[in-house]
């Protein structure tokens, strides 16, 4: 493979395109926020954020570089196929799932971030506990984004792969200082179009390349290599299941989703931007699909690519651009690669923009400086920004696949996030006893159950575990979903049961040590007011911040104040902003 001027420059071209969209966006959102709100701005951008730029920015946070390369792999690699192409399924119903309900409750209450409902019930400590496991989520899908903009440049001007994460990580990092939302949420915008157009244009070429077997043939038929749609042993259903609902409901508690929600300029709004995300999810994997399916495809033999195929290379994760590069007209895969890198580029500035909100607000203000400055709060974004960049990046060349970052990015979030804002939401009563027990239950049962992609050998072994080619113990036991429950219901019986023992006066009120339950006005709960300004909320939409002590048997597992919230529709939205 010789060094591609013409690549370079394609790559060069799109991503200055990306770039001066981000500083114009930057620069004509300046004066966005009254005088003291910048950083908030710079989070949710004002709260105003369309229809039309709302939906693709949504659409764009999980169409990236491990959306589309990931999907491409999992079709490719004969051991997986379509049928374990779970992403964009799994993801765009967890998109319909947060549209139905979890976007109208927490837009319309206000909050800035994903973290500011626990922090509100739970106590700043809680808060700082689940940012743990949602920096740790944000860190590894941008990794994944990071090494699938690697793998792009490292076919397109053939240079070591460690050098074009970094390289790329770099640029991604510093573009992501331009601005705040607005910026993220206007570069999406081309980045959808780069994608859509990219690789539309390069579909038809590749498949018709004379290396190429008619795709139809090879989707049930053994030519080159296993049939591409995949199956399901018996053996792995449990397996499949798990791995399906991670992404499903571990694909909500994210504040990359939640970021576009609580900036949509209603609730209805925001409901709308999940259903329209769904949708965009499910088409822009259409492409990625086929590219997958061209590869399983090919005689490699007769292309330039030469022998050994992709996936004997351990090249697998990198069969688009390769796809791209050796079966589309120069002038094509060009474009398309072009487009592509700078797609992805721009989609890594979602999850270290979430991750530097989170910080910046929920453990640095909230927590320790609740009397900073906004212009302290948006230096310290910006620091974080570097610093969080510099993590992915790490992981990212640890990490040997794109697809297996994206199972690694949602495990923590779906053990331990997602049954805490179950919680949090739509149950009454639970406290911070029974969240600290359901978290340290959920994430010693995940860590027990072992990680071959960390070669974490698991304590556990549930039933149908068996021994992988590296020695590595593999569960097909569904112990994360497992995990998921034990961390829910775990919340639900401690919580109840440390309001019981305190208010029936089994326990005395001193070993309260948390005052989550016996305390009427604890410091530990912040006030209404530092979470959540006034003029962005009716304020009877709020939660209420002190335990409840007086519940039925009927009301306890039932939040019906999660549902009876005052819609904020767009006629509305013009008088609460007046």
């Amino acid at each position: 493979m010789a060094f591609h001027v013409e690549g370079l420059v394609a790559i060069v071209v799109f991503y200055l395109a990306i770039l001066a969209v981000g500083i114009w966006a930057a620069w004509k959102t300046k004066n966005t926020g009254s005088e003291g709100d910048r950083s908030e701005a710079i989070i949710v951008g004002g709260r105003d954020i369309g229809l039309l730029v709302g939906g693709f920015t949504m659409t764009a946070t999980w169409v990236g570089g491990g959306y589309i390369n990931g999907t491409a792999e999992a079709v490719y690699v004969p051991d997986y196929g379509l049928a374990w192409a779970q992403a964009p399924i799994g993801y765009s119903l967890s998109l319909v799932l947060g549209g139905l309900f979890f976007a109208k409750p927490m837009r319309s209450k206000g909050y800035v971030t994903m973290l500011d409902p626990f922090q509100q019930i739970y106590g700043k400590r809680m808060g700082g506990l689940l940012f743990i496991p949602a920096l740790m989520g944000e860190m590894f899908w941008a990794a994944a984004i990071f090494s699938a903009l690697g793998a792009t440049i490292s076919v397109i001007i053939d240079i070591n792969v460690n050098i074009s994460v970094i390289v790329s990580a770099l640029i991604a990092t510093m573009y992501t200082l331009v601005g705040g939302l607005y910026s993220v949420a206007y570069t999406d915008v081309v980045q959808l179009f780069c994608i859509f157009l990219g690789l539309w244009i390069s579909v038809p070429f590749a498949m018709s390349h004379p290396a190429v077997t008619d795709i139809g043939l090879t989707a049930v038929h053994q030519v080159y290599q296993a049939p591409w749609l995949g199956s399901i042993n018996s053996l792995d259903i449990y397996t499949w299941l798990d791995n399906f609902f991670l992404l499903t409901l571990g694909g909500i508690p994210w504040q990359a989703y939640f970021q576009r929600v609580l900036s949509s300029s209603s609730a209805t709004y925001a409901q709308v931007l999940s259903f329209l995300a769904a949708f965009g999810c499910l088409v822009m994997a259409i492409p990625a699909v086929l590219i997958g399916a061209i590869g399983a495809s090919t005689a490699w033999n007769q292309t330039d690519y030469g022998v050994p195929d992709p996936k004997s290379k351990k090249e697998a994760d990198m069969i688009l651009p390769i796809v791209l590069q050796y079966l589309c007209p120069v002038y094509i895969s060009f474009f398309g690669l072009g487009a592509v890198s700078a797609a992805v580029m721009s989609s890594a500035d979602s999850s270290i923009l979430s991750a530097s909100s989170m910080f910046a607000r929920n453990i640095y203000q909230l927590s320790f400086r609740q009397n900073a400055s906004d212009r302290e709060i948006v230096w310290v974004m910006r620091i974080t920004v570097l610093l969080f960049g510099a993590s992915a990046t790490a992981m990212a060349l640890l990490a040997s696949s794109v697809y297996g970052l994206w199972y690694l990015s949602s495990d923590l979030v779906y053990i331990i996030i997602f049954p805490q804002l179950l919680c949090v939401l739509f149950i009454k009563g639970t406290n911070t006893y029974g969240a600290i027990a359901g978290y340290l239950f959920g994430l010693v049962l995940r860590i027990t159950g072992g990680e071959p992609y960390l070669y974490l050998q698991p304590l556990i072994y549930y039933p149908g575990w068996y021994q992988d080619d590296n020695n590595i113990y593999v569960q097909r036991f569904p112990f994360k979903t497992l995990a998921m429950l034990t961390s829910f219901f775990t919340n639900v019986v401690v919580s109840y049961l440390a309001k019981y023992l305190f208010e029936s006066g089994t326990l005395p009120p001193k070993l309260d040590f948390l005052d989550a339950v016996v305390a009427r006005y604890s410091r530990e709960h912040m006030d209404k007011a530092t979470l959540v300004k006034s003029d962005n909320i009716v304020l009877n939409e709020l939660a209420p911040v002190n335990p409840r002590h007086s519940l039925t048997l009927s009301s306890t597992f039932t939040n019906k104040e999660a549902f009876n919230y005052v819609d904020s529709s767009p006629e509305m939205s013009n008088t609460e902003d007046n």
